[in-house]
């Protein structure tokens, strides 16, 4: 198939395949579940771990809380170029403000 008649979703893991296709030590993905079906998401939400294995870092940018909890390490919340937060991924809900003012859930 032609890259421009596949699906939104089809055509980010496209993007990300052609990226992984020159080796890199690490990964940029810019809000890569936007507009993509719940179920895209997921997918590319399995492979970040993966691609995190094989020794490549990835540094995400993303407003979908619930996909940057299910893959992050870390969590670095930005306001106007400003870090507000900053720190673990798993301890992230205890930052309640840091979700309130700057997150949508």
């Amino acid at each position: 198939m032609r890259a421009g008649t596949l699906s939104g979703g089809e055509q980010q893991m496209l993007a990300i395949a052609r990226a992984l296709l020159n080796a890199p030590r690490l990964l940029m993905l810019d809000e890569p579940t936007e507009g993509l079906a719940p179920i895209i998401v997921q997918e590319i939400a399995a492979i970040i771990p993966t691609i995190r294995e094989l020794g490549i870092s990835v540094l995400l940018v993303e407003q979908n809380l619930s996909f940057c909890r299910a893959v992050s390490d870390r969590v670095y919340v930005m306001d106007s170029g400003l870090i507000v937060h900053e720190g673990d991924a798993r301890g992230f809900d205890e930052h309640h403000s840091a979700v309130v003012n700057y997150l949508t859930i």
